[in-house]
């Protein structure tokens, strides 16, 4: 038997549970303030106390019981006690419902001592959950001191950094296709508690699927204008979407819930899971490498684990398959049953079981074109060659069928490109690293026909290219306004010219230098953008080129800029600006690839 099709360190996989399970439904747990959370207990039916693993989300405990291999079911029969609780003013548990992630840093607190306590628990607790619930474990992780009984967590696909990957993105721009549907989505329990009928049957107009993660049926709700409407439209469904808008900047609103800002409190093992078409990507990444270096104890500095799979968010807890990641499947070793890996981290974290799970590379990856699971030893990969890709061109890289080029070569005197940015007209999203709207891979080609988008592609490759790690562009570009936005994307061209988006990022001017303190530009200034494209692991096959797309727009997944310099959301009219990119000696705008040797 192997682990994750790997052959080179055998592992026992999970076998039948060995429980039956005992259902409790609606303990009310009390918090400090004495608003009392409704929780489900799952445990062993057996006599004796157990471990107590933790499982913490907004969308109803009762959606989860449908799945027999959901962990509520799963790890009671291999000896745990799951506690899976509704979130405070959500479904059936007390508490008025404000800010949500903010809730669920105490909240988190209360619930791990709690169960501690309790006659079934033998006091070692852990938490666990996916999304949402893998969020309720990174606040609760901020936390200084932790929990004196948590012993160990495994969030997975999950923010680590609420500003920089929940409501704005590594850049500045707000996560726009995502926040309003989410928004609403989740809105809908509020309105029912509040009874609101009104204002569901107004829901059920929006969304394409009342109930369900859907998004707004047509362009005109990203659209509208001035985006603080939507502050009105959803004060009683998100009453938390002010602040969002009013903490625009990064500093110490976000801070409390950053776990990258109170990495000396953590002091216990971690399993960070998440996929290369997550919208919570950095999460997983940032929190494995900030707590391996710079985490609160050695215990800590030392245990923390990561995998990414190929996959996009939202999937079947186990056996998750590549059929949902848009136009690709990553082949068979792309599914695997994630439980067996998450009881092997709590068998031995809680139980004490010498299974060899601490033996091995801390590092799980599976690398795409390659299609197959890898273990590395350090995230990012030590023996990675951070190389330069430079932009070239004629002056007319405007669409896929422009002189746009891309080579290792450093550029001379070449003219610059220049295109017109009408957020009136914004460049599509066409699916990525998104959430609520369509997700994972989409031929790019239908973007790369417009002249606001400019294409550098290289010559076909004479042998595969394997890029593992972090990727950013480096751009230097002037605008005609005060405030712009520049996106760009990483692409694997097929043979057949199918155009495979691997990553992709956006910056907004003002925030070039600092999420925190904005600067706006003088108008025609060359200016030098850094724009974060995360990271990926993808081999590109022998024949394939690469591309690099640059572009000021990538809607609805963010919100456009209006070109004006207007504060956030408040402004009700829409500019063009002239964009101008330079690729020269003075000015060599290149992407850096992190490039493995193979």
């Amino acid at each position: 038997m192997t682990l994750l099709g790997w052959p080179a360190y055998p592992v026992r996989m999970a076998q039948e549970g060995q429980y039956k399970v005992i259902r409790e439904r609606n303990v009310m747990v009390p918090m400090r303030d004495g608003t009392c959370l409704a929780t489900d207990v799952f445990r062993p039916d057996a006599p004796g106390r157990f471990p107590v693993l933790v499982n913490r989300g907004p969308y109803g405990k009762d959606d989860y019981v449908a799945a027999p291999d959901h962990s509520v079911w799963f790890f009671p029969t291999h000896g745990y006690v799951v506690l899976s609780q509704d979130c405070r003013a959500r479904f059936e548990s007390e508490g008025d419902y404000y800010n949500p992630l903010f809730q669920e840093v105490q909240d988190g607190y209360d619930t791990v001592e709690w169960a501690a306590r309790q006659s079934w628990s033998n006091g070692r607790v852990g938490t666990t959950g996916q999304s949402y619930l893998g969020a309720t474990q990174y606040t609760l992780a901020t936390n200084n001191p932790l929990p004196p009984h948590l012993q160990a967590m495994a969030p997975v696909s999950a923010s680590s950094d609420f500003h920089q990957s929940w409501v704005y993105h590594t850049g500045g721009a707000m996560e726009w296709g995502w926040m309003v549907p989410y928004a609403i989505h989740k809105g809908r329990n509020t309105l029912q508690r509040l009874g609101r009928d009104d204002l569901l049957a107004q829901m059920d107009e929006y969304v394409l699927e009342p109930g369900n993660f859907g998004r707004p049926l047509s362009d005109e709700w990203f659209r509208h204008l001035p985006l603080k409407d939507w502050i009105e439209r959803l004060k009683e469904t998100a009453p938390y979407f002010r602040e969002y808008f009013e903490q625009e900047l990064d500093g110490p609103y976000w801070w409390q819930l950053n776990l990258l800002h109170n990495l000396d409190g953590i002091k216990i093992p971690m399993f960070h899971v998440s996929s290369w078409y997550d919208i919570f990507l950095e999460g997983a990444l940032n929190a494995y490498r900030a707590i391996s270096d710079r985490g609160g104890s050695d215990l800590a500095r030392r245990n923390q684990r990561l995998l990414v799979g190929p996959w996009a968010h939202i999937r079947p807890y186990t056996r998750p398959t590549s059929g949902d990641t848009g136009d690709i499947d990553f082949g068979p070793e792309a599914a695997i049953e994630l439980h067996d890996h998450l009881r092997r981290w709590f068998d031995y974290w809680l139980k004490d079981d010498a299974n060899g799970i601490m033996d091995e590379p801390p590092v799980s990856i599976f690398v795409m074109g390659d299609n197959k699971w890898r273990y590395e030893n350090e995230w990012p990969l030590a023996r990675t060659h951070y190389t330069r890709y430079y932009l070239h061109s004629g002056g007319s890289a405007n669409t896929r069928a422009g002189d746009g080029s891309l080579s290792t070569v450093p550029p001379g005197n070449e003219p610059a490109d220049s295109y017109i940015y009408d957020p009136n007209d914004p460049a599509p999203t066409l699916r990525g690293n998104t959430l609520m709207i369509p997700h994972g891979v989409q031929d790019q080609r239908p973007v790369e026909d417009r002249p606001d988008v400019l294409v550098f592609t290289s010559e076909p490759l004479e042998k595969k290219l394997e890029l593992t790690g972090p990727i950013e562009v480096k751009l230097f570009a002037a605008s005609t306004a005060v405030d712009t936005d520049f996106t760009a994307k990483l692409v694997d061209v097929r043979p057949d010219g199918y155009a495979h988006n691997i990553q992709d990022g956006i910056v907004r001017a003002r925030y070039r230098t600092s999420a925190r303190n904005p600067a706006f530009i003088t108008p025609g200034k060359v200016y030098g953008y850094t724009i974060d494209l995360w990271a990926t692991s993808h081999v590109w096959q022998e024949g394939h080129r690469l591309r690099v797309e640059v572009s000021s727009s990538n809607f609805p997944r963010f919100d456009r800029n209006p070109n004006t310099g207007a504060p956030l959301g408040e402004d009700d009219r829409l500019e063009s600006a002239q964009q101008t990119v330079r690729h020269s000696a003075e000015y060599p705008s290149h992407i850096v690839l992190p490039v493995i040797p193979r």
